[in-house]
Order: structure tokens, then C-alpha cells, then sequence
């Protein structure tokens, strides 16, 4: 029973719960990264909103970088710092551009990517990722092994 109000945590149980955190965020981004994607190439006029004034392409195609291709980052749990920040950004243009005007309801989805982003942002990807084998490689190197 003490087991269940302890503070304390092991790295093992942390590991795994940031690759779980990781691969399901990621697979729940894909959901909106992909169709993205799929409008991209397939030729036809594109209908998206443009924030910043570069265009609906351009901004449809950087949607589906942060989606598509730094959720796939996520996967790996490679650069997975850096891969948050697009995936950051994205969700603050879609809450405070395309959902300002929308109920809270509508502007949800947007805060729980954000929020998870941020853990990892804080976190990192954790030991199951090729972010830990890198820095297992360059701490090594260090040492001169």
C-alpha cells in the first residue's frame, strides 16, 4: 500500500512511460499529419489557412513537417528536443489562429498536444530512444574509448 503514495520513481518505469508518452503522441499526430500530407501531393488547390502571410502552401507544408516528419522523431525518440519546438509551434498557431475564435471544446485537442510537447520538451525522449544511444556514444568519446 505505501508502494502506491510514494514520491519516489524508478528510471526503468520512467523510461517506459516516456516511450509510451512518445510513440502514442506521435501516433495520434499522424492522424492529422498524413491526410495533411496526402493534400500536399496530390496537386489540387490548396485550401489552408495562412497565419503569417507565406502562403497556404508553404504553410501546409510546414504543418506536415511538424506533423508528419518530427512526430516521426518522436517514434525514434531522435532529437527529440528539438523535434518538439514545430510541434510546439504548430499547436500554438492552430490554438491562438485558427481556434482562437473557437469554444474551449474546440481548442482542447491543441492544448493536450502542447502540454505533452512540453513534458518532452522538459523530459526528453528517456533511456528507450536513440537520442540515449547517442549520448551513451558521445559520453564515451569523451572519455576517449
Amino acid at each position: 500500500m505505501n508502494r502506491l503514495f510514494t514520491t519516489n520513481y524508478n528510471h526503468r518505469g520512467l523510461d517506459i512511460a516516456l516511450l509510451i508518452l512518445r510513440l502514442g503522441i506521435a501516433g495520434l499526430m499522424f492522424s492529422h499529419g498524413i491526410p495533411k500530407l496526402n493534400t500536399l501531393l496530390d496537386g489540387a488547390e490548396i485550401q489552408f489557412a495562412d497565419p503569417f502571410g507565406f502562403g497556404a502552401t508553404v504553410s501546409l507544408a510546414l504543418a506536415v513537417f511538424a506533423e508528419v516528419f518530427c512526430s516521426f522523431l518522436l517514434v525514434l525518440g531522435l532529437g527529440t528536443r528539438l523535434a518538439v519546438i514545430p510541434l510546439m509551434v504548430t499547436m500554438l498557431v492552430a490554438l491562438l489562429t485558427v481556434h482562437a475564435n473557437d469554444p474551449i471544446g474546440k481548442q482542447e485537442p491543441a492544448l493536450h498536444y502542447l502540454l505533452v510537447y512540453l513534458v518532452l520538451l522538459i523530459s526528453g525522449a528517456g533511456g528507450i530512444s536513440f537520442d540515449k544511444l547517442i549520448s551513451r556514444k558521445t559520453a564515451r568519446s569523451r572519455r576517449g574509448f
